[in-house]
C-alpha cells in the first residue's frame, strides 16, 4: 500500500548523506553494491558515483554518490502497475522482485535515474539501504566500504528540509535556507 508523507512522518527516517569533498572516485561503494545484489559488473547500478567538471580558468572535478533518494511522495511507487515498488514506514523504498513484472514504468517516473532494468532477470534493482542489514543494525555496504568514509547512513525523527529553513522570515515572505 502507498503511505503518504503526512503518515511517514510519525517514523523514524533512514537518510544517506555524502561529503562531496572527501569523495575521490575510487567507486568502491559501487562494487559493494553489486556484491550486495549479487550484480554482473557489467550490469546495472544501483549506486552510481557521478562525476562532476567545471573547466574555466581553475578547473575543477568533483564525485558524487547516485542511489535513490528514498522520495517522500515517491513517483515511482505510484507509477508501478503492480504495486512492487514499495514504501516503507521508515522511508526506505524497495522493490518486491515477486511482482515485478519488468514494465520500467518506475524507471521512466523517477526523476533521478536512481533505477536500473537488470536484463539478466527482467527486473528493476535499485537501491534500498540495503534494508536486510538495517534492519538487523548494520549499515548499508556502500558505507561500509567506503575509503573516505564520505557516506554516511543516519536515522533521523524530523523532516530534513525544516532543519534547514532559517526561523527568519525576510521582508518578502520568502524563506531562506540557513547558511552554514
Amino acid at each position: 500500500p502507498v503511505l503518504s508523507a503526512i503518515y511517514l512522518m510519525s517514523y523514524k527516517k533512514y537518510v544517506m548523506l555524502f561529503d562531496i569533498d572527501r569523495c575521490i572516485g575510487c567507486m568502491s561503494c559501487e562494487v559493494a553494491c553489486k556484491q550486495e545484489k549479487l550484480l554482473f559488473q557489467e550490469g546495472p547500478r544501483p549506486m552510481k558515483v557521478v562525476r562532476f567538471e567545471h573547466f574555466d580558468e581553475n578547473p575543477i572535478s568533483y564525485f558524487m554518490p547516485m542511489n535513490c533518494f528514498h522520495c517522500d511522495i515517491a513517483p515511482c511507487v505510484y507509477a508501478c502497475p503492480t504495486s512492487a515498488m514499495t514504501k516503507r514506514e521508515d522511508g526506505i523504498v524497495y522493490v518486491r522482485d515477486n511482482l515485478c513484472i519488468g514494465c520500467k514504468a518506475c524507471i521512466v517516473a523517477c526523476p533521478y535515474g536512481a533505477i536500473s532494468f537488470n536484463p539478466a532477470t527482467e527486473k528493476v534493482v535499485k537501491c534500498d539501504f540495503c534494508m536486510d542489514r538495517a534492519s538487523i543494525g548494520l549499515l548499508p555496504s556502500c558505507v561500509t566500504k567506503c575509503t573516505t568514509n564520505c557516506l554516511y547512513f543516519v536515522e533521523v525523527e524530523e523532516d530534513i528540509r525544516q532543519r534547514h529553513i532559517s526561523k527568519y522570515i525576510d521582508p518578502y515572505n520568502e524563506f531562506r535556507l540557513q547558511e552554514v
